[in-house]
């Protein structure tokens, strides 16, 4: 990809936010609050490090999961609810929209919500793949909001190094960002290290970690 295709990926602009009324990509606030956000788990491999690190520092997040990780790995998934962290669904098997007919999309966020079990309001589609017209229809249907975000530091980028990931991150970070981080194989010590280098160096400059759960889902 080019310089300008990362720079896209990493902080949307605001014409491509305008497209998606229906959708949020950044939390409206001057506080230093910041939404830290998980793609992709729970797997064994990464999400319980992630749970612990943020209780560890205090610090809420939000789950979006993907229901076949759900439903190979409940024990994990409890870690997440028993730690009352905010969910997310992600489609069942990670579907891109554009490789899939709309009737099989819909059947396959149904699937995950059914392994799930459990409420979930707040939808991410994988790879970011949405189109205006469906998110509204998702919303009406099924969500309360379809959840893109403000910084995508590329924590699942292997040409990248993790001093460059959390590079991204600090540089594109403000108050009400909403941020993506990947508790996968793939994203590996890349996402271990931007998260604890966001937890440490944010923290100190006065941020606080929340959560979607209140923002949207005022009676959850």
């Amino acid at each position: 990809l080019s310089k300008l295709a990362h720079n896209l990926i990493i902080q949307p602009p605001e014409p491509i936010r305008r497209l998606f009324p229906h959708s949020v990509w950044r939390i409206p606030t001057s506080e230093k609050k910041v939404y830290l956000t998980f793609d992709d788990g729970p797997i064994p491999e990464q999400t319980p490090w992630v749970v612990e690190t943020l209780r560890r520092y205090g610090a809420k997040a939000t789950f979006f999961c993907v229901g076949d990780n759900v439903r190979k790995h409940p024990d994990v998934f409890q870690l997440i609810l028993q730690n009352d962290f905010c969910l997310g669904c992600h489609t069942m098997n990670h579907l891109q929209l554009w490789r899939t007919s709309w009737t099989e999309y819909e059947q396959n966020i149904q699937l995950a919500l059914d392994t799930m079990n459990c409420p979930v309001r707040l939808f991410r589609p994988p790879h970011g793949q949405m189109s205006p017209w469906r998110a509204a229809q998702l919303t009406r249907s099924r969500f309360d909001r379809i959840v893109f975000w403000d910084v995508m530091p590329e924590d699942y980028n292997r040409q990248l190094s993790p001093a460059e990931v959390c590079q991204n991150l600090l540089t594109h970070v403000r108050p009400g960002s909403i941020i993506v981080l990947h508790d996968s194989i793939k994203a590996g010590d890349r996402m271990r290290t931007a998260l604890l280098t966001a937890l440490d160096t944010l923290s100190a400059d006065g941020y606080v970690f929340d959560d979607l759960k209140n923002v949207y889902l005022p009676n959850k």
